[in-house]
C-alpha cells in the first residue's frame, strides 16, 4: 500500500500485517454459508448481489481517515468477498462435465496472476490522480476498483443465468444436450436441496484431504502475490524496478495456469498436475534459500508462480469434481476454498522486515508447506485409485449398470457408478 497510505493511516510496525489478516478471517468462515446461500437463492442473484456488496465497501474504503476505520472496512469486505470464488467455481462446475472443469477454473484463477502482473502499472496510473477531490493516489485507487466492481454486477444481475436448464441464451437442442450431458456425467445424482447432503460433505475425509492440499498450497501463494516486490527487494534490486520485475513471474504464472488447465483436462487427471507443479515450486524456493545473487534469485521467482498457480486451480478442479451431487459439491468446494484461506493468515506475517533482505524464514515456511502438499497429492491419488478400483469390482460382482443409477441418487460421490477423478 503505497501513494500515502502508509502514512496517512500510520501503518507502522504490524498494522499493515494485520490489515492484510483481518480480511481473511470472515473470508474463511463465511464461505460455506455463502455457497448454501447461493444454492438457495440462485446463482444470478446471489453472486451479483455480494459482488455489488463489495464495490460499495470498497468504495467506502477509499474514503477511511483512520486504523480503525480501515480495519473495520477490511472486515464488511472479506464478509462480502466470502462468496465470490467458491461461488464462481461451483457455478463453473455445473455448467460443465467434469472434463471441462480444470481449464475453466484455470482461467477463472489466471485472473489473480493477471491482477499481480498488472495491478501495479494500473496503480501507477491511478496514483497520478493525487489531490483530485482532495483525496490522495491511494483513494482512488480503491474508489475506481469498487466503482467498476458495482457496475458489473448491475449487469450481472440482469444478464446471468442459473443454470443450463434456465439458459435462455441456448437454443432447445443446446440446452437439451448440455443438461443430458452434465446429468450422465454426474451419474444422475440428486440436486435437490437436502441437510443431509451438508453432512455428507463436512463428514468426508476427502474433502478434508483435498483441503489440506490447498491449505499447504495457499501459504506460499498468497504470500507470493502479497511479497513479491518485497522478496526481489531483498535479492538485490532497487525498489523502483522491483515493481517492474514482479510482471514476468505473474505472467509466467498466469500463463502455466491456463496451460496446465487445459492439459490436465485432457489427460482427465488432477493429482499429476498438482503433484508437477508443487516440485516445480519448491524447486523455486529452494534457489531462493540457497543463493545470493540475484538473478538467479529471480529464475527462483518465476519457477515458484510456475508451479504454484496451476497447481491451486487443479486443486479447485479436483475437489469440484471428486464431489457427488450438487449441494455437497457446493459445501465441499466452500470447505477447501474457505478453510484453505485460513492459510494466508499465516502467510501474511511469513515475510518480517527483520529478516530482510535474504527472507529465509518466509522461504523455509514455503518449502515446508510445498513438501506436504506434495505427500498428501501422492496419498490422494493413491486412495482414489483404490477407491475406483473397489467400486468396479462391486458394479462387477453385483451386476450394477447405468441404467441403474436412480438406485443410487442420494448417495453422492459413495456411488457405485460414480468414478472419481484421479
Amino acid at each position: 500500500m503505497i501513494a500515502g497510505m502508509v502514512d496517512d493511516l500510520h501503518l507502522t510496525g504490524l498494522k499493515y500485517n494485520l490489515c492484510a489478516a483481518i480480511l481473511l478471517i470472515p473470508y474463511a468462515l463465511l464461505e460455506v454459508p455463502s455457497n448454501l446461500a447461493l444454492k438457495k437463492l440462485g446463482p444470478s442473484r446471489w453472486i451479483p448481489f455480494i459482488m455489488a456488496a463489495w464495490g460499495i465497501i470498497v468504495v467506502a474504503e477509499g474514503f477511511v481517515k483512520s486504523f480503525g476505520g480501515l480495519m473495520t472496512a477490511r472486515v464488511f469486505q472479506g464478509m462480502a468477498e466470502s462468496g465470490i470464488f467458491p461461488g464462481l467455481t461451483f457455478y463453473l462446475c455445473v455448467w460443465y462435465p467434469r472434463t471441462a472443469h480444470a481449464q475453466r477454473i484455470s482461467l477463472l484463477y489466471s485472473a489473480v496472476t493477471l491482477a499481480g502482473a498488472f495491478g501495479g502499472l494500473l496503480a501507477f496510473a491511478i496514483v497520478k490522480m493525487d489531490g483530485i477531490g482532495g483525496l490522495h493516489g491511494w483513494s482512488w485507487i480503491f474508489i475506481l476498483e469498487g466503482l467498476v466492481t458495482f457496475v458489473v454486477a448491475i449487469f450481472a444481475w440482469f444478464y446471468m443465468s442459473d443454470y443450463p436448464e434456465k439458459a435462455s441464451f441456448l437454443t432447445k437442442l443446446e440446452r437439451e444436450w448440455l443438461v443430458e450431458t452434465i446429468k450422465q456425467d454426474s451419474t444422475g445424482l440428486s440436486k435437490e436441496f437436502k441437510r443431509k447432503f451438508v453432512f455428507q460433505a463436512l463428514r468426508d475425509p476427502h474433502v478434508w484431504m483435498l483441503f489440506g492440499i490447498h491449505f499447504c498450497l495457499i501459504i506460499p501463494a498468497y504470500a507470493f502475490s502479497l511479497f513479491l516486490p518485497t522478496m526481489i527487494t531483498g535479492l538485490g534490486f532497487s525498489s523502483s524496478k522491483a515493481q517492474l520485475l514482479s510482471v514476468p513471474p505473474n505472467a509466467a504464472g498466469c500463463l502455466t495456469t491456463v496451460v496446465g488447465g487445459v492439459l490436465s483436462d485432457r489427460f482427465r487427471a488432477r493429482g499429476p498436475f498438482i503433484l508437477v507443479g508443487s516440485l516445480t515450486a519448491l524447486a523455486g524456493y529452494c534457489i531462493l534459500f540457497t543463493t545470493a545473487d540475484s538473478w538467479t534469485g529471480y529464475v527462483g521467482t518465476i519457477l515458484a508462480a510456475c508451479g504454484l498457480f496451476p497447481s491451486i486451480a487443479c486443486v479447485l478442479a479436483w475437489a469440484g469434481g471428486n464431489s457427488g451431487g450438487e449441494v455437497k459439491r457446493a459445501v465441499a468446494i466452500a470447505i477447501v476454498i474457505g478453510c484453505g484461506n485460513l492459510g494466508p493468515i499465516v502467510s501474511s506475517f511469513i515475510y518480517r522486515q527483520q529478516d530482510s533482505p535474504r527472507y529465509l524464514p518466509g522461504h523455509g515456511t514455503a518449502i515446508g508447506c510445498l513438501c506436504v502438499a506434495i505427500v498428501l497429492s501422492m496419498v490422494a491419488m493413491l486412495e482414489f485409485t483404490r477407491l475406483n478400483r473397489k467400486k468396479t469390482a462391486k458394479c462387477e460382482r453385483d451386476g450394477i449398470t447405468e441404467d441403474m443409477a436412480g438406485d443410487f441418487v442420494e448417495m453422492g460421490d459413495a456411488s457405485p457408478l460414480y468414478r472419481y477423478t484421479i
